[in-house]
């Protein structure tokens, strides 16, 4: 049995003094089904077991707390992160979600010189991207339209369509930039 509550629900009933047979009857249960709950003989249904605490005045954190799932965590420290140059653009990758599942994301620093250029395939690719202007200045161009990107602007866009982001100003554009799914590295 995987889940298991009964130490906790029995500890609990004794150190407020109630017996099992009150348990049993005011979460309207056998006592039985309280004994065999309680040494973790069979596991309760979930509106059982919630009777159970109610009558108990049992935090329910508490009492799944064992059970917390630990959630990865991805960590790139400063001095760790992959860096990559293509043309006149460098990227300083900050994370990326392994696989390249819907869900994943890849975000990097893109810093591009004076006259360069980040751009997508002919065609775009598919997903979404955010991107905010760092430092600098440029025009992204999406399809047939074009925008003047300044500093602290940002910009989210469907990614199929082809895109660039071009730097037209006197020194190196700097932009944090996000793509979901991963795609780049």
């Amino acid at each position: 049995m995987k889940y298991k509550f009964g130490e906790k629900i029995r500890e609990i009933r004794e150190k407020k003094k109630i017996t099992m047979k009150e348990v049993a009857e005011k979460a309207s249960v056998s006592e039985s089904l309280m004994s065999q709950i309680e040494r973790n003989k069979i596991s309760p249904a979930i509106d059982t077991l919630l009777r159970i605490a109610d009558v108990l005045d049992i935090d329910l954190e508490y009492l799944f707390s064992d059970y917390k799932k630990n959630r990865k965590v991805n960590i790139v420290r400063s001095q760790e992160r992959d860096e990559y140059r293509v043309k006149d653009v460098f990227f300083e990758q900050l994370c990326r979600t392994p696989g390249n599942s819907e869900h994943g994301i890849e975000a990097y620093i893109m810093k591009i010189s004076v006259g360069g250029e980040s751009k997508s395939e002919e065609y775009g690719h598919s997903g979404k991207e955010l991107g905010v202007i760092i430092e600098g200045s440029g025009e992204f161009k999406i399809g047939s339209e074009s925008y003047i990107l300044n500093e602290g602007d940002s910009i989210s866009f469907d990614s199929d369509i082809p895109h660039r982001l071009i730097n037209k100003g006197q020194k190196h554009l700097k932009a944090f930039w996000v793509i979901t799914p991963p795609r780049m590295f």
